[in-house]
């Protein structure tokens, strides 16, 4: 099966990701069917476990998406198990170093590349008996998260790491580490500055930079920044910001009466 991420990056275009936070089949098959081009199943700060990841990969499987995973940690384990349970992409929280980045390709790749142990107990469905383990080492994305003061200042030596297609940056924790306000679209020059660096630095390796956003505003704005995969905040977070909008539009218009 074709990664569908890499196909877009190749075409120069920009991924719209999406995000799941919520353990529920359901949900991650009604978003896939929203547009999206990739889906993410966060096992970091989202309340899922390896069984809802699978149960979500489940139910996204028969739609044009590829399905991808946040870790939540760089370590050899759950790397193997997400990745033989189908995930086609992962994103590794807090990589500091270029050590880390080269742990996080060791533990993604087999060998020669890397370490990774072989049993494919389901994405071995992507493709026939036995082929799977001759293209996985290229066409799984692995995306190690740009979310700190000391990765900023390894910033070019971890992208010099052989084996990424690029960094996720988390504007919360990048914030946060430069002593601002933990949120997602951030304004502040310092900050903007660094993701011009990361994008040019990207840029130079044939890299693609990747970006958490709270929507649609953001997003397009990552994108026109030079940013090429972009996260619309997470299904909680569509799902919450519609309700309320409802609800607001429903009290205001009903003149007082709810």
């Amino acid at each position: 099966m074709a990664n569908k991420v890499k196909e877009i990056w190749k075409s120069g275009k920009a991924v719209v990701n999406a995000w799941l936070a919520i353990p529920s089949g359901f949900s991650a098959e009604m978003i896939a069917q929203c547009g999206f081009d990739s889906v993410t199943v966060d096992m970091q700060h989202g309340v899922q476990d390896y069984l809802s990841m699978v149960q979500c990969f489940q139910a996204m499987d028969k739609h044009p998406i590829t399905p991808m995973v946040r870790v939540p940690w760089n370590e050899p384990g759950i790397i193997g198990k997400v990745l033989d349970g189908g995930a086609y992409g992962v994103i590794c929280p807090m990589v500091n170093t270029p050590q880390e980045a080269r742990n996080l390709v060791s533990y993604s790749k087999y060998p020669p590349k890397g370490v990774r142990s072989n049993g494919p107990i389901r994405a071995g469905m992507y493709g026939t008996v036995g082929s799977y383990q001759k293209t996985a080492n290229d066409d799984i994305v692995l995306l190690p998260m740009m979310e700190t003061r000391t990765a900023v200042e390894n910033m070019e030596a971890i992208l010099d790491v052989e084996g990424i297609d690029g960094v996720y940056i988390g504007p919360s924790d990048l914030g946060f580490s430069y002593g601002l306000e933990p949120k997602l679209d951030r304004s502040e020059p310092e900050i903007l500055a660094i993701y011009e660096k990361i994008i040019k630095e990207c840029g130079k390796r044939g890299l693609n930079p990747g970006i958490h956003c709270s929507g649609a505003e953001g997003a397009a704005r990552a994108i026109n920044m030079g940013f090429k995969l972009v996260t619309l905040s997470n299904e909680v977070g569509l799902m919450t910001t519609y309700a309320k909008m409802q609800v607001n539009a429903t009290r205001k218009e009903s003149g007082g009466k709810a």
